[in-house]
């Protein structure tokens, strides 16, 4: 199989195609200010998450306070340090490859956590990015009502060539069977939603703890919920804890 462009282009040229023609950067800053202007907005958090209870994603709902801290936990305990193991294996320099993800869709490193992206936004962050678990990522996109078959449409077209960010989204992908493996677990997924994970090469060296933690959203929403609901001792924790605190 033909190596992915980012393994194999220069930076210039990574930059470049990243960024795209006009027609693609069009809307980039706006969707990035929505994002933005959606964390001041509660009710449409408060909505969303009582639509995935509703939906039996998740058991239970934390609180903003658990909210704010479990994101920063989940971002430096699990995210950023799987993320940075894997693009060292791979070769990649960690803040190039962030920089690479702003220019090709700011919006995309604008929400960690993806409760205040939008359904393209979480569908473009999946394909834009080798998810160590995408079921996480899956189960948010019952958010929406049309969420999942929507993703099925745009990785059908990412694989087709036809998808208007197919050439800005393969200057990220590091992966050339990404697309493809990632069709096949949603459509294997959807069907049963006890199938396996797709799990990153690098998640069972060192990682498969804080998978098993933050791997899908009600586990991430059960571990949110054991925080601190103060902001005295949310402080507290985020001042103190400084490696991920195993439950016991």
């Amino acid at each position: 199989m033909k190596p992915p462009p980012r393994l194999v282009a220069s930076s210039w040229e990574l930059l470049r195609q990243a960024i795209g023609p006009r027609e693609v950067r069009r809307g980039k800053l706006a969707r990035l200010g929505r994002v933005l202007a959606s964390y001041a907005r509660h009710s449409d958090l408060e909505a969303r998450l009582a639509r995935l209870k509703t939906r039996g994603i998740i058991d239970a709902i934390a609180t903003p306070t658990q909210l704010v801290v479990g994101s920063i936990d989940m971002l430096r305990f699990w995210i950023s340090p799987a993320a940075a193991d894997y693009y060292e294996r791979q070769g990649i320099s960690y803040g190039f490859h962030q920089l690479l993800r702003f220019l090709e869709e700011p919006a995309s490193l604008a929400d960690p956590v993806g409760f205040f992206s939008t359904e393209d936004g979480i569908i473009g962050h999946l394909m834009q990015v080798v998810h160590a678990n995408p079921v996480y990522d899956l189960q948010l996109l019952s958010m929406f009502e049309h969420g999942l078959d929507e993703l099925e449409r745009q990785l059908e077209d990412m694989l087709a060539g036809t998808h208007p960010r197919a050439a800005t989204i393969a200057a990220i992908v590091e992966e050339a069977d990404y697309h493809e493996r990632l069709l096949f677990f949603v459509r294997a997924w959807r069907a049963d939603p006890t199938t396996p994970p797709m799990l990153r090469d690098n998640i069972a060296e060192g990682f498969s703890e804080l998978e098993q933690t933050f791997g899908s959203l009600n586990e991430a929403m059960r571990y949110f919920c054991r925080l601190p609901n103060t902001t005295t001792g949310a402080v507290r924790h985020l001042l103190t804890v400084r490696t991920f605190p195993a439950q016991k």
